[in-house]
């Protein structure tokens, strides 16, 4: 089994990446393997709604959203972590997940999911709760931890002062991997994952 996580940052060693690494080294120590997608700082498009989504993902092929989707088809499970710069995700990050979720989110459904904000003070539960979002409307499970998935730091390097926080990423690992374990179990077992009630939206609410 694996998890695929996504680093919202275009810094892969600062504070969003070392709390992900701490996260997949508690993964492994959980017979779970993980990989770190990192979104880098190459620009980002943002979703148009052209509605020119392909079987690859994105219509737009100029950035790392189909190469992320293509790993994702193979995962069993996620993390995505965002900086936070004004009480809020990362503009690029909610870019690079529009893209994807809009285009491909049929590949996320019940695969477990969590979301983690790293910040020097303020906006973490706010971030939090904003990626949280592409999970409930993707039928994933959330996996969560003995406090919101957050962490702080402002220079690079320093949320492995925050004690609490990494603690907090060690339990969210423990947790994933539980559920992805028994998930396979299920699956072993031979119980169904659930049908998708399908129809019309209700396009009259304004």
């Amino acid at each position: 089994m694996k998890v695929l996580m996504l680093n919202g940052s275009p810094k892969p060693r600062g504070n969003t990446g070392l709390a992900l690494e701490e996260i997949g080294k508690q993964l492994e120590k959980d017979g779970i393997e993980y990989e770190i997608f990192q979104l880098g700082g190459a620009p980002v498009r943002d979703c148009i709604g052209c509605g020119q989504c392909t079987d690859e993902g994105c219509v737009f092929t100029d950035d790392g959203v189909n190469e992320f989707i293509a790993k994702a088809k193979e995962a069993d499970g996620f993390v995505f972590g965002t900086p936070v710069y004004y009480a809020h995700p990362s503009g690029r990050i909610l870019s690079f997940l529009d893209r994807v979720f809009f285009s491909s989110s049929e590949i996320f459904a019940h695969k477990p999911g969590a979301a983690v904000a790293i910040a020097r003070r303020g906006g973490t539960t706010a971030s939090f709760d904003v990626l949280n979002k592409y999970f409930g409307i993707s039928e994933m499970p959330v996996a969560g931890s003995t406090y919101w998935n957050i962490a702080h730091g402002r220079k690079p390097g320093e949320v492995a002062l925050d004690g609490e926080g990494l603690r907090t990423m060690r339990n969210l690992a423990r947790n994933l991997a539980w559920m992805l374990k028994c998930f396979e179990a299920g699956e072993a077992a031979g119980i169904p994952k659930p049908e998708t009630e399908t129809g019309p939206a209700t396009n009259f609410i304004r």
